[in-house]
């Protein structure tokens, strides 16, 4: 009995912990370190991803840069003839403060590596007399990070501030793919990397959509699909995960 009881309050905080450490709507922007095939992932595959900027919390906590997500392909259905292909998969764990932590989230937008790339090069390309804390770049979706005391600006809006390593906007709806604005009350800024605070669906991928972002039944389950032919996200592309509510 006092072995059960020991077991049993051991358990308890990580259990807790898993349940209510990262509330709904929160941003987790990644790097993929798997890459994604149609014609040579199979079902079962492990995905592995790096989160690429501190994601705060309410209160007083932060997930750090450098976190691991880790997911799985669910089903791949390679081209045919007559059609293009698809990859189903889910990303279900995060590992932080040594825990791994069960999650449940959808895409809201992926982006190929050469587009992480170029929203990281400023506008006039790379000046050697230009400390990098002092550059304009922008962002995928179009929003501008003026760095080195400047603000996020979309248009002449402001809607965030950069950092170190990203920008923290509060999310806009997208209407246009179907992207929300903030959900459950969650309305901090939110940790986006590379990415604009309305960006929303896929970019850099010709043909690529997100077909099921993974907000309804099954929930987190995400489907990418192809116009026509096979596709390739490789490693090195960017995906900004959203929390779900429940």
């Amino acid at each position: 009995m006092r072995n059960t009881f020991l077991v049993l309050l051991l358990l308890f905080p990580a259990v807790a912990f898993g349940q209510n450490a990262i509330p709904a709507g929160t941003i987790l922007p990644l790097r993929l370190n798997s890459a994604l095939n149609s014609k040579k992932s199979k079902a079962g595959q492990v995905i592995n991803a790096t989160l690429m900027q501190d994601v705060p919390l309410a209160p007083r906590s932060t997930i750090h840069a450098g976190s691991k997500v880790i997911g799985h392909v669910i089903d791949v259905a390679p081209a045919t003839a007559t059609g293009g292909a698809r990859i189903s998969l889910r990303f279900d764990t995060i590992e932080m403060s040594k825990q791994k932590v069960p999650i449940t989230t959808n895409l809201r937008a992926l982006s190929s590596m050469m587009e992480v790339h170029e929203a990281q090069i400023p506008q006039a390309g790379p000046d050697r007399g230009t400390s990098q804390n002092a550059w304009t770049t922008v962002q995928i979706g179009g929003d501008v990070v003026y760095r080195g005391g400047g603000p996020v600006a979309h248009g002449s809006e402001v809607v965030g501030t950069p950092t170190s390593n990203g920008a923290l906007c509060r999310v806009r709806a997208n209407p246009e793919g179907k992207c929300r604005g903030e959900i459950d009350g969650n309305d901090l800024p939110q940790a986006l990397w590379v990415f604009s605070a309305d960006a929303c669906g896929a970019y850099g991928f010709p043909g690529l959509t997100i077909i099921d972002a993974g907000r309804s039944s099954p929930f987190g389950q995400v489907t990418l699909g192809s116009a026509k032919g096979d596709f390739e996200v490789r490693s090195g592309s960017g995906v900004l995960l959203r929390v779900n509510k429940g």
